[in-house]
């Protein structure tokens, strides 16, 4: 079995039926989901590295 064989399966894997798009999530959402949590992990960071 060749590497490219095998990124080709992988691929072909990858992409099932449906072309590996979910209706339902929507890149907006997840972007502005992943922001908030990371907005938030910064705030937390910030709370525990002030200088007291």
């Amino acid at each position: 079995m060749s590497l490219t064989n095998t990124a080709q399966q992988l691929v072909t894997l990858a992409e099932g039926e449906g072309g590996g798009n979910h209706e339902s999530l929507s890149p907006y959402v997840t972007g502005a989901g992943a922001f908030l949590v990371l907005m938030f992990l910064l705030w937390i960071t910030t709370r525990f590295n002030r200088d007291r």
